[in-house]
């Protein structure tokens, strides 16, 4: 057995770097991100530092769950329409 699904399987195809057509676009969003924070982590200080780098922490891990449930629910919706078109009544 050779081929995608196997790639797939052994770690050989990332998702997230395979297919996005807004990679540009992203990065853009990411950059000004990234500048929004460090200017808020240096004019910030103390007890509001350490709520604002707790909050990002934990939007960074809703972020995470909320993408992998994205790409499951993605995932199971190609696995019907696949279904659908291969196997009939």
């Amino acid at each position: 057995m050779s081929g995608f699904i196997e790639e797939f399987y052994y770690g050989n195809i990332e998702p997230q770097e395979c297919c996005s057509e807004l990679k540009s676009e992203l990065m853009k969003k990411i950059n000004s991100l990234t500048e929004k924070e460090e200017m808020l982590n240096s004019r910030l200080s103390g007890e509001e530092k350490n709520l604002f780098v707790s909050y990002t922490s934990t939007y960074n891990d809703f972020l995470t769950v909320s993408i992998a449930d994205g790409f499951i629910s993605g995932f199971r919706l190609g696995a019907k329409f696949t279904h659908d078109t291969f196997v009939t009544d």
